[in-house]
């Protein structure tokens, strides 16, 4: 079968790509299972990305036969499709050259088809119209790719300079917060160095409790700042790993048992938790914090102050995707108006009770929180009421390497 035009050659081939763009894309998602560390159902994954695949090939398909000044850039639609692959990229953890490897693929498919096509239609088009229909195949190819890679790092970027913008601000929070006890601290030891306290026993004591509460508020501010650095510095190289919760909150109890002997609080650890894949460092760090808080705002009046670690149902739909665990207190609780201001930085709630309760502290402990159950991408939320306890019950995905944009709340 002969062609007298590229028009007419480049009409066959893409009325045969738009008919088989389904069998195209299903070939396409076949060779990424084999190349992305990914399962199968994370390659695309929504159904609605997954049936913009099929929309792409059929826009490569259209772009074939048309002529110049109809180029697939222009297509806004097909743009925002190549888009929105780049964000689920981005969201993956998927390096720019996974994403140019994946479009190597796909141009490979293609070409692939239309050589299979041509041969199986007996078609015999000139060097010229074969080289046209190349050209074009190539250049759709590229001009999805660059928007796919262009939103990518566009991502990347965004959250290079957010996660640099929240180390920089703890950093200074930090550094402002060391200088009060550090300063007690010298204050203190100028004291003891004085006669006057030496023999007063009663002075001593005082001074003696304010070496340790500054101490400790020191040793708070350090350890939060280990934690956060053993958190990875890059979004290149997540750690992700099996977390075994009950294993972690075991740990967690274990870490805080001196603070809670010392305080008369029991901590309780319920069995029967899952397994997630997601950053162990970072869901110590918060479970680390909410038993801290629930420890030091036990109430003193109850004979029975705790606070437990368990795993809750999850609500909704959303059963087999996440897991639920809940910190539950029976202390001192949150007055409702406090409630919704918890997660802000500096916000505490029952700072006027430091010297009773024996607390210091910064205000930053559940902002800390805030933040990693962002960058788990769960959700977090309290349930509160003032003298009767506290709970919270963190959500999180069995899988968190996508990171969620979700707010606590």
């Amino acid at each position: 079968m002969g062609l007298a035009t590229a028009e007419d050659y480049a009409g066959v081939m893409s009325q045969r790509v738009a008919s088989e763009s389904r069998p195209l894309a299903a070939s396409w998602l076949v060779r990424l299972k084999e190349i992305l560390p990914l399962a199968a159902n994370e390659v695309f994954a929504s159904d609605q990305l997954l049936d913009h695949i099929p929309s792409l090939v059929v826009e490569i398909a259209a772009y074939l036969s048309a002529p110049s000044d109809n180029e697939i850039a222009a297509n806004a639609a097909v743009m925002a499709k190549a888009s929105e692959l780049g964000i689920l990229r981005h969201q993956q953890q998927a390096s720019v050259h996974q994403l140019l490897h994946e479009y190597e693929i796909l141009g490979d498919i293609l070409e692939g088809f239309l050589i299979e096509e041509t041969a199986r239609l007996g078609l015999r088009p000139s060097t010229a119209e074969c080289f046209q229909v190349q050209h074009r195949l190539t250049r759709a190819v590229r001009v999805l790719m660059r928007t796919t890679v262009d939103t990518f790092v566009a991502e990347y970027t965004s959250t290079i300079q957010g996660q640099t913008e929240r180390i920089q601000a703890f950093n200074r929070t930090a550094s402002h917060e060391m200088r009060s006890p550090i300063g007690t601290l010298v204050f203190a030891a100028t004291l003891l160095d004085t006669a006057g306290v030496r023999q007063d026993p009663q002075r001593l004591d005082k001074v003696v409790a304010t070496v340790r509460s500054s101490a400790e508020r020191l040793t708070w501010l350090v350890e939060n700042l280990q934690r956060i650095a053993r958190m990875g510095d890059t979004i290149d190289v997540p750690s992700q790993q099996r977390v075994d919760l009950g294993v972690l909150a075991t740990e967690v109890a274990r870490q805080v048992q001196d603070m809670a002997d010392k305080r008369g609080v029991t901590i309780r650890v319920a069995d029967g938790w899952p397994t997630l894949v997601a950053d162990p460092a970072r869901v110590e760090l918060v479970l680390l914090n909410l038993v801290s808080n629930g420890i030091k705002y036990a109430d003193p009046a109850k004979p029975a102050p705790f606070v437990e670690i368990a795993a809750a149902e999850t609500p909704g739909e959303a059963v087999a995707q996440t897991a639920t665990i809940r910190v539950l207190d029976n202390g001192l609780g949150i007055p409702k108006l406090d409630l919704p201001t918890i997660f802000e930085r500096f916000f505490r709630a029952h700072a006027h009770l430091d010297d009773q309760l024996r607390n210091s502290g910064s205000g930053l402990g559940l902002a800390i929180v805030g933040d990693c159950v962002q960058a788990l991408g769960g959700t977090i939320r309290c349930e509160s009421k003032e003298g009767e306890g506290t709970c919270f019950y963190i959500t999180l995905p069995f899988s968190s390497d996508v990171h969620s944009s979700s707010s606590p709340g």
